[in-house]
């Protein structure tokens, strides 16, 4: 099977098993975005007390953000942790947002409305914004195809033996490998990657994988060794 039909059918695979992940677990780009930030290193029931944090002291808007110090910032997202370093990237982002476009909401909608290479620089420009956070803003808040890639991805393509080739491949390198074999489909980047996640925080676990009840099972090179060894 050629790997577009192999990647194919994990997502037909992995849909049957969970269904539709309706992510992102945000309403509209402000929070999308917001969010984006404050889950790096954080698990994300603790991003959401700091995301009722920022409701609760009005600070919900770039605007404010832009406005607030940040001392006092990093104090309202302290729950979702590295709360400095995240403040900081927050207000990187209003900055850039008040400097090139405004902080309006339509303003922000202006900013995601560039097509998907030029955004995607252009966050990368932005302090604080990495590969996969600028993935993450670009397929939930902008609605662009770019394929996220996270640990949870990179482990299940790993044990599928489908590792982009060479030594120490690198984000963009498994990026590729969803961008090359299949369509440039924003609703379906941004459901694989859901359903990716999805997949290794059960079967396809960090230390214990079950293979057993695994859907990749048999199509996955660790999941035919572990099966072979039981035999």
């Amino acid at each position: 099977m050629v790997l577009s039909g192999q990647l194919q059918e994990v997502y037909r695979r992995l849909y049957q098993a969970y269904g539709p992940q309706n992510w992102w677990p945000g309403e509209g780009p402000f929070e999308v975005i917001v969010g984006a930030i404050l889950t790096q290193s954080a698990a994300w029931t603790n991003v959401e007390k700091a995301l009722d944090s920022m409701r609760a002291a009005d600070c919900w808007s770039f605007a404010a953000i832009h406005q607030i110090p940040e001392a006092e910032l990093a104090v309202i997202v302290r729950p979702s942790g590295y709360f400095n370093a995240k403040a900081r990237k927050l207000k990187a982002f209003a900055a850039h947002l008040a400097e090139n476009y405004g902080v309006r909401p339509e303003d922000l909608i202006r900013f995601l409305a560039k097509e998907t290479g030029t955004l995607r620089e252009e966050l990368l420009s932005i302090h604080g914004i990495g590969d996969e956070t600028a993935d993450d803003i670009v397929v939930y808040a902008a609605e662009k195809p770019s394929f996220v890639i996270d640990s949870y991805t990179r482990r299940i393509i790993d044990r599928m033996g489908l590792a982009p080739s060479g030594k120490n491949p690198k984000y963009g390198d498994y990026q590729e490998l969803f961008h090359a074999n299949l369509p440039a489909d924003t609703a379906l980047f941004n459901e694989y990657h859901a359903l990716l996640d999805r997949h290794a925080k059960d079967p396809c676990a960090k230390r214990e994988p079950r293979c057993g009840p695994c859907c990749l099972a048999d199509i996955c090179t660790s999941g035919m060794n572990v099966t072979a060894e039981n035999d």
